[in-house]
């Protein structure tokens, strides 16, 4: 009998046995929740303190420490914002100014394991998102032998203000960019504690799609984040290109038009008005990113140019429709003359050199063409953009995805439902990437959907555990090079293929690579 007593608790000590695990941090006891799957999640863990009250437009303080057991069964409370995408479910606390909480799932068993880690950002054009979201789940992924860490961080006006006053209050004479300081903060906060969950601090990748992945790029850009991660992922963003920041100069005057038009004189005027109702009339501005002069000490454009970049690893791609044809055309059909009207409203006396090479032959064409156009007008050409000048100006591995895989019909579709979109949406991917397709009910998912959600996961997991996403079972996905472009086209036959539109990116480079 003692024999058997001694083995639980040698058991319990080593979290196996454990339903309630419990982790001790730099700055208190965690207690965690061991899912059916054997995974081991702690939600709603404070990286800083909350930023509100005189908190509010500063950079992330260090979160403060607690006494006894804090419970880390519950997702801690989204950033501020509006109800915008229809296709985000949260499973957050609410929400409020009060939202610096990330989100671990661990596989190990013991802190000596040393797995490799996953921090992820969320996309949602930096106003909306959350680290609670379904499609977010770090489970699936865990469940391959990695960690995954999702993360909050503010977003909007919470997020982003810049103005003179803050500037001129900070100690690194900058202001906005505090969602991105956010990141910076709970990556500091990873690296410090992750041993404790079984991770390894040295190999840490950090992802996201949309805005998360312009978020990616900012940190590989950024000067604070050099060593706080090993290798990258982006989906469909960067701050490169057309989404290049502003000037701090600019976003401070965007702040004081702002300030202005709710009657607000000063900060303190400002730092008065409740989250609720500062939510609410903001809805009515826009907060860029800036190059502040401490996150971004340069515009990013710039910092690749130089090669002064984190010089790591990067795996990262877009979507076949990251918009469509609409982005284009407008509500006009899609006939020759429409397109070649529209590109000429757009272009004005540069639009042969879009039509040019975004040149359908017929009107059965159009359709095609005006997404390709739509798509890196949007998106994609910017993210091609980081994936160029990390090739160009960094000397380790690049690997470029396209991802083609469009999603089912929903449902409860009538039979024979046709399918008339032109490819895999914006954010579409994100379900197959992170082994969420069952989360999301929306969609009678199928067979073909599964193989390349599996197919898209190990690739995933591999690079953040090796930084190659080769493996076994795998096509094999070959290492960008200039001489040899080649990408890994993934669907349900994923398969490598050479690059077929480097003419696209070189006019669009033209427009903003000056």
């Amino acid at each position: 009998m003692k024999k058997i007593f001694l083995l639980i608790f040698i058991l319990t000590s080593m979290n196996i046995y454990a339903q309630n695990p419990q982790i001790k941090t730099a700055n208190g006891t965690l207690q965690g929740v061991t899912e059916v799957s054997g995974i081991i999640s702690y939600k709603g863990i404070p990286f800083a303190q909350p930023p509100v009250g005189e908190l509010r437009w500063k950079e992330p303080q260090p979160p403060l420490n607690w006494t006894g057991i804090r419970k880390a069964d519950h997702f801690g409370p989204q950033a501020m914002q509006r109800a915008i995408y229809g296709d985000m479910r949260f499973r957050s606390d609410g929400k409020s100014e009060d939202c610096l909480y990330l989100n671990i799932w661990t596989p190990a068993k013991t802190a000596s394991q040393k797995l490799a880690v996953l921090v992820y950002f969320y996309g949602g054009g930096f106003n909306a998102g959350d680290g609670s979201e379904y499609r977010y789940d770090g489970e699936a992924l865990a469940k391959k032998g990695i960690i995954t860490v999702t993360v909050n961080y503010r977003l909007g006006i919470f997020g982003f203000l810049a103005h003179p006053e803050l500037t001129a209050e900070s100690a690194h004479h900058s202001s906005g960019n505090y969602g991105l300081l956010d990141q910076h903060a709970a990556l500091v906060w990873v690296k410090k504690n992750i041993a404790a969950f079984g991770g390894d601090p040295d190999k840490i990748t950090i992802g996201g799609e949309s805005a998360g992945s312009m978020s990616v790029c900012g940190q590989v850009a950024s000067p604070l984040s050099k060593g706080l991660f090993r290798a990258a992922i982006g989906e469909s963003g960067s701050l490169l290109g057309n989404l290049s920041p502003t000037s701090l100069a600019d976003a401070e005057e965007i702040g004081v038009k702002f300030a202005a038009s709710i009657g607000a004189g000063s900060l303190a005027d400002l730092r008065k008005i409740s989250a609720d109702s500062l939510l609410k009339i903001s809805a009515r501005g826009r907060f860029p990113i800036a190059v502040d002069g401490y996150f971004l000490t340069l515009s990013p454009q710039a910092i690749f140019n130089a090669g002064k970049q984190m010089d790591i690893p990067l795996l990262a791609g877009w979507n076949s429709a990251e918009s469509g044809p609409g982005g284009v055309l407008g509500s006009l059909n899609p006939t020759l003359d429409n397109y070649k009207l529209s590109v000429q409203k757009l272009y004005n006396d540069r639009a042969q050199d879009i039509l040019n090479v975004y040149a359908p032959a017929t009107d059965a064409d159009v359709a095609q063409a005006a997404t390709d156009l739509a798509s890196d007008r949007f998106i994609a050409y910017a993210t091609w953009k980081f994936i160029d000048m990390q090739t160009k100006t960094g000397n380790k591995p690049v690997y470029r995805y396209f991802f083609t895989r469009k999603r089912p019909v929903m449902v409860g579709a009538p039979a024979g439902t046709a399918d008339h979109s032109m490819g895999a949406a914006h954010a579409s991917e994100i379900e197959f990437a992170l082994g969420n397709l069952p989360t999301n009910k929306v969609y009678a998912w199928t067979p073909d959907d599964y193989k390349t959600s599996e197919t898209m996961q190990n690739y995933f997991v591999n690079f953040v555990k090796t930084t190659n996403p080769n493996g076994t079972g795998l096509p094999v996905w070959e290492r960008l090079k200039s001489g040899n472009p080649r990408i890994m086209i993934i669907n349900e036959d994923s398969q490598s293929r050479p690059e077929t539109n480097a003419k696209r990116y070189a006019v669009m480079d033209s427009f903003f690579n000056k």
